[in-house]
């Protein structure tokens, strides 16, 4: 089956997009132009009309061009809204300009979702509150500049936590980990974030603002009934899980996490629930902004020890993941022979790096519960089974030590950027999406593919990420070169997701999002 993705790039007065080449043809550059008089156009407006921070300055346009990408979009501008209300004020008048928006937290964005030459709306220094912690329910309602571990650390005082938790816990926000989907250590307790989102409160570009989850039968008839936008957006949904929910079942693949495209577009399914605030976690803000959801919380085990094998290599490691996951860890994560090779050579961790047993590739496995010899006995275990197929392996049950070998996996991303006497790094994807029975073989096909390209000595493979979420994805650290020679090959197969990227398109360059999401759900 074929699919054409058309993109709609008739809104109104739109600023010229340029797209700047090799002599190959490659593209190096894509950017639009936006015209400073609408800039200040639009700032004045905003200054007027909203009691949160306007920053069309240089100096702020330029603090807010990069993420933790490679990438560099100066901004239109910046808003940093005080309220609800003005996020609701600065969506209306970016609407009115036809000017893009871009919605951001803690910046923490691998592949350049926290930038473009859009209107930033910054949640984090504000819109960061915890609204209430239900712990009958389990639920917390949180505003989407909330910090992730503000969110734990509240949820701690009552024996809960937040599952998904990646290594910048303690400074994404919450509306970051709804936009991408967010993992972690874990998620193999918990699930990925869109498994933990109950509800969300939206808005969409044209206006709408409604609350979604959910929606049995009867909910759909009577949003069906009561007509208006609401009732369009809903109608179009339906059609398109009617359209597409066969291809949706029979090509989504039937792992932990996606990480291509509109990848929980199989939550608008009926024996899913028809979740709609599920199929939007993930979608980067190009459907609608997030002004509140509400998170569920499961319990957080009292005592914790590790159990940590050591492996000949990395790629060793990772084909042990699946049997390790049968011992019934609540976090697993990887660590290979060169991302401790960097941290030797930035003189980092010392102590840290001699808890580690004899080997080239490690797994961190974390089991816990209300009794820690229970724990370390689930631990000893996995340790056993090792040693018995020859692996050196130890079982950590010191909470200090514990807390200072994670402080050696938090500091990944800082250890492998500008190592001393080593070629620069760039980001170049956030993750991909593989299933963890193939995670070993994935590892060193890409693994050669760095070596095809020239750039096994200068890149690095670690399958922290795929063991963080029950051993679905891996990542690199990444190398410019080996991006562009990699990403099309590592596209996981889903047909139905290029529906998506029309949308995308089309939020990116401005159009309008509610009309974008008509478009894309109703595409045929």
């Amino acid at each position: 089956m074929s699919h054409v993705i058309n993109i709609d790039r008739r809104s109104r007065d739109h600023p010229p997009y340029q797209v700047e080449r090799t002599p190959s043809g490659r593209p190096i550059r894509e950017h639009e132009q936006w015209p400073a008089s609408n800039a200040r156009r639009l700032a004045a407006a905003l200054k007027r009309a909203i009691d949160g921070e306007v920053r069309f300055d240089g100096g702020s346009r330029a603090l807010y061009a990069t993420d933790a990408s490679s990438y560099r979009q100066v901004p239109i501008g910046v808003v940093v809204p005080r309220s609800v209300d003005d996020v609701l004020v600065t969506v209306d008048l970016c609407r009115q300009f036809d000017a893009p928006i871009v919605l951001r937290g803690g910046g923490t964005s691998l592949a350049g979702q926290g930038c473009n030459v859009a209107v930033l709306i910054d949640f984090s220094k504000y819109l960061d509150r915890i609204l209430a912690i239900d712990v009958e329910q389990r639920k917390a309602p949180i505003q989407p500049g909330c910090v992730l571990d503000e969110l734990r650390g509240a949820a701690e005082r009552h024996a809960l936590t937040f599952g998904p938790d990646p290594s910048t816990h303690d400074h994404n926000t919450l509306g970051g980990m709804i936009g991408n989907d967010s993992c972690g250590v874990h998620s193999v307790m918990a699930g990925r974030t869109s498994e933990n989102v109950d509800e969300l409160e939206v808005l969409t570009y044209d206006g709408l603002r409604m609350m979604v989850g959910q929606t049995s039968d009867q909910e759909l008839r009577a949003i069906l009934a009561a007509g208006g936008p609401r009732a369009e957006i809903y109608q179009a949904l339906d059609r398109f899980r009617c359209t597409y929910g066969d291809l949706i079942r029979a090509r989504f693949p039937k792992i932990p996490r996606r990480v291509s495209g509109y990848a929980n577009l199989d939550e608008l399914l009926p024996e899913n629930g028809f979740n709609v605030a599920r199929a939007l976690v993930g979608t980067e803000g190009t459907c609608v902004t997030v002004l509140q959801a509400t998170v569920k919380l499961v319990p957080s085990p009292r005592q914790r020890v590790l159990a940590i094998i050591g492996f000949p290599d990395v790629f060793s490691a990772a084909d042990c993941v699946p049997e390790a996951l049968t011992f019934g860890p609540i976090g697993l994560e990887g660590i290979d022979q060169l991302f401790i090779d960097f941290i030797k050579r930035k003189h980092l961790h010392h102590q840290e790096r001699q808890l580690l047993p004899e080997g080239h590739g490690w797994l961190i496995a974390e089991f816990g519960g209300g009794d820690v010899a229970k724990a370390a006995a689930a631990a000893q275990r996995l340790v056993g089974h090792c040693k018995n197929k020859g692996h050196a392996a130890l079982v950590l049950r010191d909470a200090e030590q514990q807390k200072k070998l994670w402080a050696v996996r938090k500091d990944g991303l800082a250890a492998t950027a500008k190592v001393p006497d080593w070629p620069e790094t760039y980001e170049g994807w956030e993750d991909s999406a593989v299933p963890r029975e193939e995670l070993g073989s994935y590892l060193r096909d890409l693994k050669a593919l760095f070596h095809k390209h020239g750039t096994s000595r200068r890149s690095t493979v670690t399958s922290a990420a795929a063991s963080s979420i029950a051993g679905s994805t891996a990542t690199c650290a990444r190398k410019k070169d080996c991006a562009t020679g990699a990403s099309s090959s590592m596209r996981p197969p889903i047909s139905s997701s290029v529906m998506a990227a029309r949308c995308r398109a089309s939020t990116a360059t401005g159009s309008r999002r509610r009309s974008c999401l008509r478009r894309c759900t109703a595409h045929n």
